[in-house]
């Protein structure tokens, strides 16, 4: 058990406690790190005070789970939670079962963002939070106070890096407007941000905040929830009543404003709400906040005047109520005294809690505000344990105070009365009274209304306070826009740039001027159209629904009609905007880009907007086609091949050999050189809307090769899986079984294995370096008599290896030397057939000739049959396998170019009608390839 809650809930003692799951020794280190880095968090509760527990639900982020309030949550004992897969969770605490759980925000929301306070429910999407309130997509947000209907957020733009701008909500939480910048933050001792702004207790509407300003951070103060901000006046005296020439605004007083986390130990600030008007703070005098000379401060009326109790820090606690103070020195060195002050401490008395010197740890009230005793716990020395001192001050005090212990004290803001729309009068104990108010006393306060001025209002949403004082339009902001749902007959709120602030009570004066006005809707032409999907993205998947949402700023949105044109031939016309509020959903069949078209239309005018969305296809593989050596300096095609083959946009980036920055094409293929030998490595990514491919190949590269192509026994393509780890291994058989055969050196050997079927591969022959090292000529030689020897090994049946038991496979030596790497791809399938015409043609043309060149010979007739031409050519086959080239009276070779790669095709014969032929079938084998 790591983290440990209680509340209370009821009336019953409800513990809630956050498991960790994990393998732990003794002494609670981590013996498996995995299951602790990855570990469950559990959350139990009990209603038996500890005696049984139950889990409520597992996989819960930790810190992000919630009670329900009385009178705020439609049932009692409901908790919010935020579970580990970052979904928003409630459920009963008894009964918190799958049938029973709601998710009342649908889909995923940002990690560690659920915050429940008060009547708000906050979540963030996406760096975008749900509410209405004007930030960039990075910013930083939290909600600092949520008190009387009206939330206080500070959001880190996108410009600042140690300070947050405050916003102000209205009464629904969703429309903001910004109360006081560069407010200065700093991080909590758990990682967490701190924003210096403190809420006085006692008060509602006033709050202090440091700001930065010209580098400098100063301490302000409002009365009227941020409407309007001062800087502190400084007290007039130090402690031995010497003059403080301090002038606002080049000099005044700052507070740090750091409330203590820990229950022990004060911050640098406190106020109790029984208390009102007294504030004790630590802080500074000058023209900005420092962490040196640091004194201790008070005062009595809210704010207005300040008064210095001490000249170092101190802790400072309010016992009865406020009735009297007690301070203990902030120091490292061990203390016996304190100091107690029954005068809002303009006096102070010295007493001993201790005859030994105590390192003071921490200083603890009794519960309730009213206490009279407090607890002290501190270490002798610091070897020594705990010791703890109770201190118990009711016999200081000799009677219990009277109505005429009491005064009236007027909440003013330097003399004005008014505020927050009312005079506040209030009940407290007069200085000079030592009387214990005990528990029966409560604070008492009689007000009266004030007529509205312009300090009671703030500037409305979209509008911001500019130097003069007056809120005018932002300029991101339209203030002739209106509800889209006005129609026209109806009414709506047109504002005055201005709102009454939140728990504001001004009655009549200005009120009529300021506050927003009721209007007819006018009658407008469509203007503002916004058209966008509701992933608010580009892309589209192929095959899924797409959901367009049109939004309209200004017009009649019931008597505008709207017609989407989707781009592929679909479209669709809706009667007025509001009836496709939920949007509007299409599925799109084929990829591509298309533009989507949206036009609003009524019987003023037209709008048409429109956006370009990219359909795309998951791309499930690539496969990057290039030739396994190459020849130093001489170019090199790199063909990337796609399946499926249409995907829509592609984006292919080119890493060719060590180049530091990548070629970027929108074509699948590239040419490049190698300029020195060795291997190269050659990768090829495929961006096709979210997703990123790739592969990779290496290129041997050398001066000089003889390759070869390879056939095989064809009961190898019985186990041909094709794959690449497949063709891989089979290489390297094929390496080993040539060089066994023919004793040729390692390095002077490389085999690949092509693919498809049926099976074939191809081997290359390297330079032996140390033997032809700057000789060209006897380089070629060398490696022409290595390839005499191979072939010599492959036709005598030399090469064979076991692929597995039973299963003996022959290496032969292929007729036709292998094409260089042609890409097999849907898309050249037109070239091919091209290149098959040439052929066809190329070949009629020169039968024509020889026909009208040639005597005609009556009693020689055409084959009868296409199966006795094919089976003559099969004989020419076997006789140019047997006879020297030379013995043929006619050769013709031609020259195809397929794809940036050329294919060199011999095609023998002995007559023109049968080289006719041949052309045919040899054109047919290229457009197989």
């Amino acid at each position: 058990v790591h983290f440990l809650y209680r509340t209370n809930f009821n009336l019953q003692s409800i513990v809630l406690v956050l498991h960790k799951i994990g393998e732990f020794d003794e002494d609670g280190m981590c013996i498996n790190t995995h299951w602790c880095s990855v570990f469950l968090l559990q959350l139990y509760s009990s209603v038996e005070f500890g005696r049984r527990w139950q889990v409520v639900h597992e996989r819960v982020a930790p810190n992000r789970f919630y009670w329900s309030k009385m009178g705020l949550d439609k049932e009692p004992g409901l908790i919010h939670l935020e579970t580990t897969e970052a979904l928003y969770v409630t459920c009963k605490l008894q009964n918190c079962t799958d049938a029973n759980k709601g998710k009342p925000f649908p889909g995923y929301i940002d990690p560690n963002s659920l915050v429940v306070q008060d009547e708000y429910v906050f979540v963030q999407v996406g760096n975008c939070p749900v509410f209405s309130l004007k930030i960039t997509p990075n910013s930083n947000l939290h909600v600092i106070s949520t008190d009387e209907n009206r939330v206080v957020a500070a959001v880190q733009e996108w410009n600042q890096n140690e300070t947050y701008n405050l916003y102000v909500s209205d009464t629904s939480g969703v429309y903001y407007t910004l109360a006081l910048e560069n407010v200065v933050s700093s991080m909590g001792p758990e990682g967490n941000v701190m924003v210096d702004l403190y809420e006085v207790a006692g008060i509602k509407g006033m709050f202090l905040a440091n700001r930065k300003t010209d580098n400098q951070v100063k301490t302000y103060i409002t009365y009227n929830r941020g409407r309007d901000w001062r800087l502190l006046q400084a007290p007039g005296k130090d402690l031995r009543a010497n003059s403080i020439h301090c002038e606002l605004p080049y000099c005044s007083l700052h507070l740090h404003l750091h409330v203590s986390a820990n229950p022990y130990t004060s911050g640098n600030i406190a106020s109790r709400e029984s208390a009102p008007g007294i504030i004790v703070a630590s802080g500074s005098i000058g023209s900005e906040l420092t962490t040196s000379n640091v004194s201790v401060f008070i005062t009595s009326d809210a704010g207005n005047t300040w008064r210095q109790i001490f000249n170092e820090e101190y802790a400072v606690l309010y016992l009865d109520q406020g009735g009297a103070l007690v301070a203990i020195r902030h120091t490292p060195l061990p203390i016996r005294h304190l100091w107690l002050s029954f005068d809002e401490g303009r006096q102070w008395n010295k007493y001993s809690f201790t005859s030994s010197p105590l390192f003071v740890d921490g200083v603890l009230g009794e519960p309730g505000e009213e206490t009279l005793i407090m607890t002290i716990f501190g270490h002798v020395s610091h070897r020594s344990e705990w010791q703890l001192v109770k201190i118990d001050f009711r016999s200081i005090f000799n009677r219990r105070c009277t109505e005429a212990d009491y005064q009236t004290w007027h909440l003013h803001n330097q003399g004005e009365p008014c505020l927050m729309g009312v005079k506040r009068i209030y009940r407290k104990l007069k200085p000079t009274s030592r009387c214990v108010m005990g528990k029966t006393y409560s604070v008492s306060m009689t007000s009266g209304p004030c007529e509205c001025t312009e300090a009671d209002f703030e500037c409305d949403y979209g509008y911001e306070r500019r130097t003069n004082g007056k809120c005018t339009p932002a300029f991101w902001f339209h203030p002739s826009s209106m509800s889209r749902s006005c129609t026209m007959g109806m009414t709506f709120l047109n504002s005055t740039g201005y709102r009454k602030v939140v728990s504001n009570n001004c009655t009549a004066g200005v009120s009529m001027e300021y506050t927003a006005r009721r209007q007819q809707c006018p009658i407008q032409a469509p203007r503002g159209l916004h058209l966008v999907t509701s992933e608010g993205t580009l892309t589209a998947t192929l095959g899924t629904n797409v959901t367009f949402l049109v939004f309209l700023e200004e017009g009649d949105g019931a008597r505008t009609s709207i017609t989407l044109d989707f781009g592929d031939g679909h479209a669709v016309t809706y009667s007025n905007v509001s009836s496709i509020e939920d949007g509007i959903k299409h599925i799109y069949k084929t990829v591509g880009i298309y533009r989507v078209t949206a036009t609003g239309e009524n019987s003023l005018g037209s709008e048409t907007t429109m956006l370009y969305l990219h359909v795309t296809c998951q791309l499930e593989y690539i496969h990057l086609s290039a030739p396994f050596v190459a020849v130093r300096n001489k170019e090199v095609n790199l063909t990337a091949v796609l399946w499926p083959s249409q995907v829509g946009t592609v984006t292919y980036i080119w890493w060719i050999g060590n180049n530091t920055e990548p070629v970027i094409t929108l074509e699948g293929s590239v040419s490049c050189t190698f300029p020195r030998e060795g291997i190269s490595t050659v990768t090829v990514q495929v961006s096709v809307g979210n997703s990123i491919l790739q592969d990779r190949k290496s290129i041997a590269v050398h001066e000089y090769f003889r390759s070869h192509l390879l056939a095989f026994s064809s009961n190898l393509d019985d186990h041909n899986p094709d794959v690449a780890e497949w063709r891989l291994d089979v290489s390297r058989v094929i390496r080993n079984s040539l060089i066994q055969a023919t004793g040729v050196r390692e390095d002077q050997l490389l085999v690949t294995v092509l693919p498809g079927l049926p099976t074939a591969a191809e081997f290359f022959l390297l330079p032996d370096k140390q033997l032809t090292e700057g000789k060209p000529d006897k380089s070629s030689v060398h490696l022409d008599q290595l390839s005499e020897v191979l072939l010599g090994a492959l036709n005598q049946n030399l090469v064979q290896f076991t692929l597995r038991p039973g299963v003996q496979v022959t290496v032969y030596a292929a007729h036709l030397s292998a094409a260089p790497l042609v890409d097999t791809s849907e898309n050249h399938s037109g070239s091919a057939m091209l290149m098959l015409l040439s052929v066809v043609v190329v070949g009629l043309a020169v039968f024509v000739i020889y026909k009208f060149k040639s005597p005609a010979n009556p009693t020689e007739a055409p084959s009868s049959s296409q199966r006795d031409l094919v089976h003559s050519l099969e004989i020419l086959d076997t006789e140019f396998n047997s006879r020297p080239i030379g013995e043929y009276p006619l050769l013709l070779t031609l020259t195809f170019g397929l794809h940036f790669n050329l294919l060199f095709l011999h095609c023998l014969c002995h007559s023109i009608e049968h080289c006719f032929m041949r052309l045919i079938l040899c054109s047919f084998f290229v457009s197989q390839r």
